[in-house]
């Protein structure tokens, strides 16, 4: 495991403290935890954005379409 220095404001790393010590894990877990959960919200939320990107783009909703056309005419045939 790496080891890393950083620089936070004192009323955050109290409110840090606080939470661990309220919940009864090291500080360290609580960090990993919630960077995990920060980092998985800020992936779904770039997801998002480029599905709603793409919902614009008449290119892509055409491809979309024929796509699907070509998977009904799939599922009919069996």
């Amino acid at each position: 495991m790496t080891a890393f220095t950083s620089t936070l404001p004192e009323e955050l790393l109290n409110e840090w403290a606080e939470a661990a010590a309220k919940l009864h894990v090291p500080k360290n877990k609580l960090m990993e935890q919630a960077l995990r959960i920060y980092l998985s919200q800020l992936k779904k939320a770039a997801y998002a954005k480029s599905y709603a990107r793409m919902a614009g783009d008449a290119d892509v909703m055409k491809m979309v379409e024929e796509g699907l056309a070509e998977y009904y005419i799939q599922l009919n045939k069996e």
